[in-house]
Parts: C-alpha cells; sequence; structure tokens
C-alpha cells in the first residue's frame, strides 16, 4: 500500500524590488518605513546625493543600495519606483519610469497643474504601466471615522465638512518647500491643501465653486504659509478648509455638521508622529490606535468643549493599508489605491485656489475640470 503523498506549500513569490528616489522628509518618513514592513516588497535602492542621508539610509537600512543619481537605478531591473523627491522633479522622473515600462509611485502632489497630471496618466494607460499618488492620510484614524459615521448616517445629511491642518511655525525652516520660485511649487497649499482637498473630494465627491484666501504671514517668506479654501461641491456639501504654519491656537481637525448631529475631533493621527520617533507598523506596539481622552464627540445643541456629544471610538490609522494595496494591484493587475485621474481633479481645485486668491475671485469648475471665473 502506497503512503500518501504529502501536500507540498506553493513557493511564495519573491518579494517586489522597490527603488526610492528622495530621503529627505517623505522619503525616510514615510515611503522607505512602510515600503519595508509591506509583505511582498523589498527596499532595494535608495537614491539620494546628499552624503548625511546617504548614511542615514545605510544605517536604517544596511542590505539596500545607494544611488547618487535616479539614473542609476534605470538598469536595476525593478518592479517599483517610488518618487519622493522636491515637486520640481515629478513629473520628469515620473515621465522617465514610465516610459521605461516601470511602475511608479510619486508622493503628492504629483504636478504642479491638472494637464500634466493628465498627460503622467494617459502616458501609463498608453504603456499599460501601472502608476498611483502617495496620499496618505486618506488613511488617517479621523477621516476613517467620519467615512464611517457618515456612511452608517449618524450625522445625517452633511452640509459643511471643516477641516483643520494648523502648525505653529512662526520661524522659518528654509529649503524647497517654502521657496517662492514657482517650479519648486512651494507652499501650504500644494503641500498640506494637497491633503485636506483630496479628503473632501473622496468624502464629497467633485467641486464646482472654489474661494481661496492664500497669505503670507511670516517674515522672509516667499510663499503661502497661512491658508484657507470653500469649496462648494456638487453634492451641495460646503467644505471650508484651513492650512496654516501660523495658528497660535489650534483648531478642531475636524468639524463636520449635519441634519441630524455633528462630528468634532481634536489632534492629528499619531502615526507621522509613530514614523518621525522610528517606531514601525508591525511592532510591539499597536499601531494607529489612539487613547480614548482624544476620541471625537458626536452629538448636537452643544460644544464638545462643555461636555456636549459622546465620545466616538477613533479607528484605527491604517497608512501600511496603501502600500499592502500597491502590492496586492501589481501582483493582480488591479486598480490602484490613489490614482493620477484622482489627483488631477485635487489639482483642479489646487489651481482654482491659487487664481481665486491672486484675482480676489470665485472660481467655477465645470464638469470639464477647467476653471473659469
Amino acid at each position: 500500500m502506497s503512503t500518501p503523498a504529502t501536500p507540498v506549500s506553493p513557493t511564495p513569490p519573491a518579494p517586489l524590488r522597490v527603488g526610492l528616489i528622495g530621503y529627505g522628509l517623505a522619503g525616510s518618513v514615510f515611503h522607505a518605513p512602510l515600503v519595508a514592513a509591506t509583505d511582498g516588497l523589498a527596499l532595494d535602492t535608495v537614491v539620494t546625493s546628499d552624503p548625511a542621508r546617504q548614511t542615514q539610509a545605510r544605517t536604517e537600512f544596511p542590505d539596500v543600495h545607494i544611488a547618487a543619481t535616479a539614473a542609476e537605478l534605470w538598469d536595476r531591473d525593478l518592479d517599483l519606483v517610488v518618487i519622493a523627491s522636491p515637486n520640481r522633479t515629478h513629473v520628469p522622473l515620473a515621465t522617465t519610469a514610465l516610459e521605461a515600462g516601470i511602475p511608479v509611485v510619486v508622493d503628492k502632489p504629483i504636478a504642479a497643474t491638472a494637464a500634466e497630471a493628465r498627460a503622467l496618466a494617459a502616458l501609463a494607460d498608453r504603456s499599460g504601466t501601472f502608476l498611483s499618488v502617495f496620499q496618505n492620510r486618506r488613511w488617517d484614524n479621523d477621516f476613517l471615522t467620519l467615512r464611517r459615521l457618515i456612511a452608517d448616517g449618524e450625522l445625517g445629511e452633511v452640509q459643511r465638512f471643516e477641516s483643520r491642518f494648523e502648525r505653529w511655525r512662526p520661524q522659518l525652516k528654509g529649503g524647497w518647500r517654502e521657496s517662492g520660485a514657482p517650479e519648486e511649487i512651494g507652499g501650504l497649499l500644494y503641500d498640506l491643501g494637497s491633503h485636506v482637498v483630496d479628503q473632501a473630494l473622496v468624502l464629497f465627491g467633485p467641486a464646482v465653486r472654489v474661494y481661496a484666501e492664500a497669505d503670507v504671514r511670516r517674515p522672509g517668506a516667499e510663499t503661502d504659509d497661512d491658508t484657507f479654501l470653500a469649496i462648494t461641491h456638487a453634492s451641495g456639501v460646503r467644505s471650508h478648509l484651513y492650512v496654516s504654519a501660523t495658528a497660535a491656537q489650534l483648531g478642531p481637525r475636524l468639524r463636520v455638521l449635519g441634519s441630524r448631529a455633528g462630528y468634532v475631533k481634536y489632534g492629528l493621527d499619531p502615526q507621522e508622529g509613530a514614523l518621525r520617533d522610528g517606531l514601525r507598523p508591525g511592532g510591539d506596539l499597536p499601531w494607529g490606535e489612539e487613547p480614548p481622552h482624544l476620541w471625537g464627540r458626536l452629538g448636537s445643541g452643544e460644544s464638545p468643549l462643555t461636555g456636549g456629544g459622546i465620545p466616538v471610538p477613533t479607528e484605527q490609522g491604517d497608512y501600511p493599508a496603501y502600500y499592502a494595496a500597491v502590492a496586492a494591484a501589481l501582483r493582480t493587475g488591479g486598480p490602484a489605491p490613489v490614482t493620477a485621474l484622482e489627483a488631477a481633479q485635487c489639482l483642479d481645485v489646487l489651481e482654482a485656489a491659487r487664481r481665486s486668491s491672486e484675482q480676489g475671485v470665485v472660481v467655477e469648475l465645470p464638469a470639464t475640470g477647467s476653471a473659469s471665473g
């Protein structure tokens, strides 16, 4: 009598090899740790010409190849290139990678204009190459909680969405993010504004009208550091969005008013702070969790600061979900977690906001995405 054969477990596929361009804030704090923590992805190469950042990358990832220029990437047989370099480089680097047939993730903003973003999307379509934009704050704890409340009907019909990304940084830090040179695509409108506008569009759909006030407050500043946007959505919801480096008192992160109840949440998602402190997803501590005293409150008729409403458990923040979705899409040919066309819609709003602020007008956004006013 023959012995039944022992089943053989399938060999897992080799990890997808990732090249990361840029090892500043975006590359070292967000992309490298999240890629390294994702099953099925392996950080292969880090591109940075800065000696101190090269040393930092070698220390944090001893087995990773270090390259001084992006040109060294294209012959390394990579499965994905992540572009986390200064904003002015996003379009040319993404174009080179897509033309070489290499899948690409680009940090926000993908480009300076919606037209450039749509051109990259078209190039990716023609070449059949994966392209996605890193909008990690779709996986913020407060945003996930709000999506749940809306889906469950807890707010009724949402009427106004207030979102703040405020900081108190009265002293300039320098660098390209604070440069007034147009090619640098600096300033808070395109930096933090990319996040709050993207969240508003995901929640409430396309914008049809935009008004903005972009101010330069700090002595020596060259570009906006205190900006407000008002968006009217086709759904009828109005979004009031604030991004600031000069907020001496921070407002609520979210204040969402509906026909049935409102939701107010203070404090930022803890994941960025954890990453900056060297903590990593998958470690011993729970990831993205928030203590009860920081939970937002849901209710009506009274301020949460005087006890109004009931505490709402905050969903667990989940930045790792972005690269898990990227890995799954590359394996299966599925959709990108954030598309270039979605990023283009966000840029439609940012361009309209800049025009509104400069000209003191309300800018209409027709269905075609081009601004008029």
